[in-house]
């Protein structure tokens, strides 16, 4: 089993093995290729008096025989075992479990914080397994086309869940709907003062990486509350390095006065 490093709330948790390939805080960009596949990424820290809280995993390494790619936001670091071989699925969902148990152990540590996460694992360059926890999100671009790889986690879209826990959501103070009208996603990890009234479990998805498959963007909300699927793939695609192609949706997102910590990874296939 690999693991790695959390981040939440400006705290850090070592709870493993290795945290190569990931970095937190302040603005950020770097890239890396293996085989066939490229990729790099651009963090931009948001408007907010706070020190950035996006935490990102962009990297290779092999494991069983078989090659990773790992590429994660927000405050994740994925665990993986040797049943994920037999069972991507309920392997994928036992380490959000099990990150959401080790956040909460920690909860005197951190007091009320949480965190979302987007994971994309790739398998051999030809596998892709991508799942979500929150409204960081994952897009795949085929034949220049976006395909939205996530469902963002939103209290209005889960309401019927969130009120059978005994929860409610409000859009007072403001103008976005929150669950008990303090948290703005119906998923997350933590967040122990909500967390009867929350959902942890990731949605979970896969695809097959093909020669019409282009490229994956994953992205935190600094983006998508400004930008759409398909504009950040027609972004992307005119920029064959993928660092720079991260860069240029960072610039676009705060050209679009996106205030929140905006980080992006681009993998080219």
């Amino acid at each position: 089993m690999a693991c790695g490093v959390y981040m939440l709330k400006h705290t850090k948790i070592d709870l493993g093995c290795h945290s190569g390939g990931s970095s937190t805080g302040g603005s950020g960009k770097g890239s890396g290729s293996r085989s066939h596949v490229k990729f790099g990424f651009s963090l931009e820290k948001g408007k907010a008096n706070h020190p950035m809280e996006d935490f990102h995993v962009a990297k290779f390494e092999q494991s069983q025989g078989h090659e990773l790619g790992l590429f994660e936001f927000n405050q994740f670091d994925e665990c993986y075992q040797e049943d994920f071989w037999r069972d991507p699925l309920r392997s994928i969902a036992k380490a959000y479990e099990r990150t959401d148990e080790a956040i909460l152990s920690h909860n005197p540590d951190l007091g009320r914080g949480g965190s979302t996460a987007v994971t994309a694992i790739l398998i051999d360059g030809r596998h892709l397994w991508v799942a979500n926890v929150g409204d960081s999100r994952g897009v795949l671009s085929r034949r220049g086309q976006a395909i939205q790889m996530t469902i963002d986690h939103e209290p209005n879209t889960e309401r019927g869940s969130i009120e059978n826990r005994g929860g409610f959501v409000s859009n007072m103070p403001g103008d976005v709907a929150r669950v008990d009208g303090q948290l703005a996603v119906s998923r997350a990890f933590g967040d122990k003062n909500l967390k009867t009234h929350l959902r942890s479990d990731p949605d979970v998805t896969n695809a097959e990486i093909d020669a019409e498959t282009d490229f994956l963007i994953l992205a935190s909300d600094g983006i998508w509350k400004v930008i759409s699927n398909q504009e950040a793939v027609d972004i992307v695609k005119k920029i064959k390095d993928p660092q720079k192609a991260a860069k240029q949706l960072v610039n676009e997102a705060l050209h679009r006065e996106s205030k929140d910590d905006i980080s992006c990874i681009v993998v080219r296939f």
